[in-house]
Order: C-alpha cells, then sequence, then structure tokens
C-alpha cells in the first residue's frame, strides 16, 4: 500500500503493523511476528560478532580502541552485576551482560526512521514491517518469562525443592495461613516478569508512535516540516537516554529478581 494512499491514522497504524506467519492451520497462538523474531535474531548475531572482533585480536598490552570500548562495557555491566547479586552463582554476569547489550541493540533500531527501512522492503513485495523488537509485547514477555524461569531455577537451586516449596506455601503468614500465603506468592511471581515486559514495551512502543506523529507532522508543509524536524531532533535526543536506560533498568531489575529468589523466607 503506497504511503499517498494512507491518511495520518492509516500511515501509523501500517508502520506498526507486524509482519505475521501462521504455523498450522487457523493461526491464533501460532501466528509468529516474523519481523520481531529476524531482527531480534539478528541483533543477537551482531552483538556476538561485535564482541569477537573485541577479543580476535585482544591483547594484555595497550588495547585497540573497540576492544577498550568494549572491555569498559562489559566492566560495567559486570560491576552492576556484582554490586547487586550476592549469591554464588557465575550464570548472573552472563546473564546480565546478555540481556543489557541485545536490549540496547534492539532499542537502538529506533534511531532508524521508519520508511528508511520500510520503503526498500517495499520494493522487496514486503509491505509490513515492524523494526523495533522490543515494540512488540511478544518480544518483551518472551525475554521476561526466560527470566522467570530462571527464577525458579535460582530458588529452587539454592533452597532445594522442599524448602522452596515450603517458604511458598507458608510464607509470609505461617502455615496456618496457607491459602493465602500461596494466593499472595503465586500474584508476587508472576507479577515480576509481567511488569519486567510491559515497562519495556510501554516505553518502546509509545516511543515509536511518537516518533510516527513527528514523522507525519513532517509532510503537513513547509511549516510542518520544520516543525517535525525540531520535534524529530528534541525527541531523537531524549530517546538517547531512553534507549539504554531501558536496557538497564530490564537488566538490573533481573538481577534483584534473580537475588531476590534465592533468599529464604
Amino acid at each position: 500500500m503506497a504511503d499517498a494512499e494512507l491518511t495520518p491514522t492509516g500511515y501509523i497504524q501500517h508502520h506498526l503493523q507486524n509482519l505475521t506467519v501462521q504455523v498450522g492451520e487457523g493461526g491464533g497462538f501460532w501466528t509468529l511476528n516474523l519481523d520481531t523474531l529476524l531482527t531480534a535474531v539478528l541483533m543477537g548475531l551482531l552483538m556476538v560478532v561485535l564482541f569477537w572482533l573485541a577479543t580476535r585480536n585482544a591483547t594484555a598490552g595497550v588495547p585497540g580502541k573497540w576492544q577498550a570500548f568494549v572491555e569498559i562495557c562489559l566492566e560495567f555491566v559486570d560491576q552492576q552485576a556484582r554490586d547487586t547479586y550476592r549469591g554464588p552463582s557465575k550464570l548472573v554476569t552472563p546473564i546480565a551482560i546478555t540481556l543489557f547489550f541485545w536490549i540496547l541493540l534492539m532499542n537502538l533500531i529506533k534511531m532508524i526512521p521508519a520508511d528508511f527501512i520500510a520503503k526498500p522492503l517495499e520494493l522487496l513485495g514486503v509491505h509490513y514491517w515492524k523494526p523495533v523488537p522490543t515494540a512488540d509485547v511478544n518480544a518483551t514477555l518472551g525475554m521476561s518469562i526466560s527470566v522467570f524461569f530462571l527464577m525458579l531455577f535460582f530458588a529452587i537451586k539454592s533452597q532445594g525443592l522442599g524448602g522452596f516449596s515450603k517458604g511458598f506455601l507458608t510464607a509470609p503468614f505461617g502455615k496456618w495461613m496457607m491459602p493465602f500465603n500461596l494466593i499472595l506468592n503465586i500474584v508476587e511471581w508472576v507479577s515480576k516478569p509481567v511488569s519486567l515486559a510491559m515497562r519495556l514495551f510501554g516505553n518502546m512502543f509509545g516511543g515509536e508512535i511518537v516518533f510516527l506523529l513527528i514523522w507525519v507532522l513532517g509532510g503537513a508543509g513547509i511549516l510542518g516540516m520544520l516543525g517535525g524536524a525540531a520535534f524529530g531532533f528534541g525527541w531523537m535526543i531524549f530517546h538517547l537516554l531512553v534507549i539504554p536506560l531501558q536496557a538497564f533498568i530490564f537488566m538490573m531489575l533481573s538481577i534483584v529478581y534473580l537475588s531476590l529468589s534465592e533468599d529464604a523466607h
């Protein structure tokens, strides 16, 4: 569908439409957002390649610029993980590094104007492509659910299955209030991944809508173009802070949740 045929509302809705593929008959739950999956995997591979380039010619002497930059970033994340997590597991720092840099790269796609990606893809016959994976609630829920299972793993590994079950049923009100303890703990455990996913999704999706609104404003004559350029520049500067901040918040809350899951009641 050509942009010239779209109203401003239609233009925004068009760019917020995912490229989907149905697995099996009927679609429904098995309708996959192909653009989210492909872009997320691509950013994950890019992260691995960037780290590999830093370690390919690593030296113990004076490091190159890229090696020095990567080392500073890794040391920063490692220090945050060490300051937050006090448990014995050595998996926390790799988990924190993966979450922070993967989410950061996915968020950074937001800085590319939507049409810069959509127009070339339209020439290839792809008419829908939502470029920012973290603006898709399926992606953020997928990551937060992974953190949820890690929380269960850390809790059971630390307390044992019996200790975890006992704490789940008897805390915080004691064994005589077991039904209330169960309800409270279920709500507490479920709310953590849900809030983790919705916080990241809400910020990225809201930012995506504002960028599209500014882009639409740029098509409303000379004044609209000047206003769109001014607002777009300001919003872009603001998002240079939001993009790494949201990755950092997701990482830090994940570490906090993993640390809390090991604490016996």
